[in-house]
């Protein structure tokens, strides 16, 4: 009988990799699903089926590309951006920073990060390193696949969703260098904001060439330090966004 023999960078990652969790952040994306209101609805066809007695099972899958738990590479809202085939498999693999503001949202939904919740991270962690990837924890997935729940509109119409803050991305992307940031909610930019047609914030993301995944999942279950971020997704050519396969390592 001959032996399998693990040679290379594997027989060094293995130890490493034994014994940690694998955190799956993605929903899986369906007809129906909440999603921003202005695209249109997941198409879905069984093109040939077993059950129908065909040799193999295949879809055809109509979708926007920011459908489900996905990717926004800059050329989403900036001309002359990064397209998805653009970005480099480097980037793909991450330090992950959880930054944790759940508890506010409870009390608030329209609650946003503070300065001070990123300087309390870094007392208990040290600076936030380069190249991370900065998620943010709010607990809005719990409300997946509800979609009057992901939106929480009140009588007026108005969304009351959290988001990020001017001052938090801005210290992410130009003091500290990050290379991408995620979240639960539907939008970068709080739902106060959405409402009123302000994208702000995920401009300034996306002008800055950097990325981010949105509609994050199961990030409850993360250390706020010291995992890493796996994100991947399909290389369409000039590509302006599609869902994504992400997961944690901690």
């Amino acid at each position: 009988m001959i032996e399998a023999t693990q040679t290379g960078l594997w027989n060094g990652l293995q130890p490493l990799l034994a014994g940690r969790a694998f955190t799956d952040l993605t929903h899986a994306f369906h007809p129906g699903q909440p999603h921003f209101p202005a695209f249109p609805e997941e198409i879905r066809e069984t093109v040939f089926d077993l059950d129908r007695g065909d040799g193999f099972t295949a879809h055809r899958y109509s979708i926007i590309g920011q459908w489900g738990t996905h990717v926004d590479p800059p050329s989403h809202f900036i001309r002359g951006g990064r397209t998805l085939d653009q970005i480099p498999v480097e980037e793909m693999v991450l330090p992950l920073v959880i930054l944790d503001i759940t508890e506010r949202v409870i009390a608030n939904a329209d609650a946003t990060p503070k300065m001070e919740d990123v300087q309390a991270w870094e007392s208990r962690n040290g600076a936030i390193a380069p190249g991370a990837f900065v998620a943010l924890r709010t607990g809005w997935s719990q409300r997946w696949p509800d979609t009057d729940a992901m939106a929480n509109r009140d009588d007026e119409g108005v969304s009351h969703t959290p988001g990020w803050s001017p001052e938090v991305l801005s210290y992410l992307i130009e003091e500290r260098s990050v290379t991408a940031v995620g979240h639960e909610q539907t939008d970068t930019d709080p739902g106060l904001a959405t409402s009123r047609q302000d994208f702000t914030l995920e401009t300034y993301v996306l002008a800055q060439n950097r990325w981010q995944i949105e509609l994050m999942a199961n990030l409850e279950g993360i250390p706020e330090a010291g995992a890493v971020l796996i994100a991947s997704w399909p290389k369409p050519l000039r590509g302006s966004g599609f869902p994504a396969r992400v997961f944690a390592i901690h």
